[in-house]
């Protein structure tokens, strides 16, 4: 589960609004593990009451599922982990930032002062069996382990709970029900309820929802390829690895403007020189393009984000070669391998890269991970991990 400082929360229920992006997407988790329990993290913003009496409004924009290789899923059990939920969110606040400190939202337009808070962590939502509408006295106990950990910092709770099979009879009774309901399959309904607590209170407490149209709300970026495309990440990693080429990946702000661009520093054993390959959030769609730098050696305490700065600033773009073009069907490997041959960076031959690893069996996903470094931004929330 990813907890982040929030700041104090005034005592008493806060106003609460739900894109119907966050919605649609507890829908297609739940229609994928009807028998199972499952469960996604939320995302948005706590915007002062400055209109509403002082009263806070939690703003739920985006939720965001846990890593599938680590992920308990089971009748009754529900347990959320891995690094994937928390690089997603690493990924959205960095870009939010941006748009706070260049005052352009993600649409282009002026970004408005009303959303000039940071980008948090709110809670989880998760799915019960039955019509277990309520947190469970195990969901109470883990979330008030949270919230009295000092270090987390945490001061409040949003946790919705949905079930299935409810009968499509069922609605909201009053407009300050707490639960809304959404036509699933076999004419049932799934039902989310809403609840919140606080390190004051103790105890879960009913918070009605507002849900709102994703237009009516601020953008959030989508996410880049590395995340959203397992498969090829780890397939791009492999084929860099067994090509004997050693690699780590930066977010980096290369043209100053979200969005950020994924860069791989690429260079083989002994070599004088460094690759380093961009590519789009949306890659392999766009095209990749690089730069060469001068091969730095990485001295006892220093940092990869220094090594990535020095390295950048002393970059030059690298054409591409005569002749090239791009195709989703291929490979930065192939890219790469080009760029050698018209730059004229040797490589060991084929044969050698073959008896290198003739005898291992293609990289495996866990083995083909690159070390991450990620751009620091000024002004960033303190909430960072």
């Amino acid at each position: 589960m990813l907890f982040y400082p929030m700041g104090i929360v005034t005592r008493g229920i806060p106003n609460l609004v739900v894109s119907q992006r966050v919605i649609d997407r507890m829908m297609a988790a739940s229609r994928r593990f009807i028998a199972d329990e499952t469960g996604e993290a939320l995302v948005g913003l706590v915007v002062p009451g400055r209109n509403t009496n002082g009263v806070p409004t939690l703003y739920v924009l985006e939720t965001i599922s846990p890593d599938e290789e680590s992920v308990v899923r089971q009748a009754y059990t529900f347990q959320q982990g891995g690094e994937l939920q928390q690089d997603m969110f690493l990924w959205l606040r960095e870009h939010w930032e941006l748009y706070r400190q260049q005052g352009v939202g993600r649409d282009g337009k002026p970004f408005p002062k009303k959303w000039d808070v940071p980008l948090r962590h709110l809670g989880d939502w998760h799915k019960q069996p039955g019509y277990m509408i309520q947190p469970s006295s195990g969901d109470r106990f883990t979330a008030l382990s949270f919230l009295d950990d000092a270090e987390i910092g945490m001061e409040f709770l949003i946790a919705p709970i949905v079930t299935l099979g409810h009968p499509s009879t069922t609605s909201n009774p009053y407009a300050s029900a707490n639960f809304i309901t959404v036509p699933h399959v076999d004419s049932t309904d799934m039902r989310v309820d809403f609840w919140y607590i606080d390190r004051h209170v103790r105890q879960f407490l009913p918070i009605s929802p507002a849900v709102y149209p994703e237009s009516q709300l601020p953008g959030l970026p989508e996410y880049p390829w590395h995340l959203a495309n397992e498969q090829r990440f780890s397939t791009e990693m492999g084929l860099l690895k067994k090509e004997g080429l050693f690699t780590s990946l930066a977010v980096w702000n290369a043209d100053g403007k979200p969005p950020l661009e994924v860069c791989l520093m690429t260079a083989r054993m002994g070599a004088d020189k460094v690759l380093i390959i961009l590519t789009e959030w949306n890659y392999p769609e766009t095209a990749p393009s690089a730069r060469i730098a001068p091969f730095i050696p990485m001295k006892e305490g220093d940092e990869l984000y220094t090594l990535m700065e020095q390295m950048w600033a002393q970059s030059e773009p690298a054409a591409n070669p005569p002749g090239w073009h791009w195709s989703p069907e291929k490979n930065l490997v192939d890219y790469i391998r080009a760029l050698e041959d018209h730059l004229g960076i040797p490589r060991p031959p084929i044969t050698q890269l073959a008896a290198e690893t003739k005898d291992s069996p293609p990289p495996a996903a866990e083995d083909a991970q690159a070390e991450v470094v990620e751009q620091p931004l000024d002004g960033a929330a303190e909430d960072a991990p």
